[in-house]
Parts: structure tokens; sequence; C-alpha cells
């Protein structure tokens, strides 16, 4: 990207103070794209952690799975997942706030046993697999902020910083030469000046 400009005082200034905004962010950004980084592997690794407990919660409830025929479908279904937001790293993202759900009346009399223990089950397993979409979620943000962020950090240390220097090299390079040039013709016309009144005089 060419950083435009023209050779004067002004855009010398503008110059100045744009490498300036991006020298004093340039550290908070890199603090941001490590703050990112961390988070998004806590993300996945939370989202690892709690598929892990569904694998564990499933294998642990298979001596169920034939129990499961007896159970009547819909008795247990999702009303509402509530969420809020918090943030990291100034980047907004889910968390669980809680799952509302609906319960069919049954008889526990008439019903087996263990009936209200599978209530349980499927309340446990459905809130794991909402808090894996979750953190899914979260992960994909925090990743996707993340790359903007490591981007602008790489426009700002590779590209526009060194062209404002730049820039700015060439604008007082072209003043000094402009000066010097200036001092030089007026030089020259008091020198001639002097000359003519030397003759002038003699």
């Amino acid at each position: 990207m060419a950083i435009k400009f023209q050779y004067n005082k002004t855009s010398l200034t503008n110059l100045g103070k744009q490498l300036k905004v991006r020298t004093n962010a340039l550290p908070t950004l890199k603090n941001k794209e490590s703050a990112l980084r961390a988070s998004v592997l806590v993300a996945k690794l939370e989202a690892e952690r709690v598929e892990k407990e569904i694998q564990e919660a499933f294998a642990k409830y298979d001596y169920l799975a034939a129990l499961w025929n007896e159970f009547e479908p819909g008795l247990v279904s999702i009303t509402d997942v509530r969420l809020k937001t918090v943030k990291v790293a100034g980047v907004k993202i889910p968390t669980l706030d809680g799952i509302d759900y609906s319960l069919k009346s049954f008889n526990a009399f008439v019903k087996p046993a263990w009936y209200a223990d599978g209530v349980q089950i499927l309340k446990d397993i459905s809130r794991l697999g909402i808090q894996t979409e979750i953190y899914e979620q979260r992960r994909r943000i925090l990743e996707f902020q993340r790359k903007k962020t490591t981007q602008k950090v790489n426009l700002y240390e590779k590209v526009q910083i060194p062209g404002y220097k730049e820039a700015i090299r060439k604008i007082k390079r072209y003043m000094e030469d402009e000066e010097n040039l200036s001092k030089a013709s007026s030089k020259i016309v008091k020198t001639r000046h002097a000359a003519e009144e030397e003759e002038e005089n003699a």
C-alpha cells in the first residue's frame, strides 16, 4: 500500500500524526492478539473437555440403552436456551446462562422407577451438548477476531509504519534540498548584486 503524500509541511505534519497513532496502537494490538490467541486455546480446550464429558456420559449410561425404548418420546423438551454476552480481550462472546426445560406430566406410580433418573440424564446430556456448541461458537468468534487483529498488526508493523517513515524521510530530504537551493540562489543573487555595484562604482 503506497502512502499518498505531498512535499510540504502540512503533509509532513499529517504523516507524523498518522505514524504516531500507529506506533502507539501497535503494542496494544500485539497484546490483544496474544490475549485472543490464549482465549482461542482455552475455548478449544473447553469444547474438547465437554465433548469428552458427553462421551463419558454416554458410556456411563450405556447399560440403560435397552430401557430407552420404554421412555416416552417428547417427555422432556427444551423451551429456551438463555445466553448472556461476556467480553474476552475486548471481544463479545456468548456464555450459557441457563436452559429451560418443559416436562410433560407422568404418573410416577405407573411408569418405571428409573423414569425420574432418565429425565435428569437427558437434561445433563442436553446441557453438555449445548455447552459444546457454545464453546465451539466462542472459539470461532475468537479465532476470527484473532485473525483480524493479526492482519492489523502485520499491516501496521510491516506496511504502514515503514511506509510513513519512508514518506517522512522523503519529504524532509526534499524540504532540505529546497532550503539549500533557496540559500544557494540567494547567495548567487547577492554575489551578482555585489558585482553589479562594484561595476557601477568603478
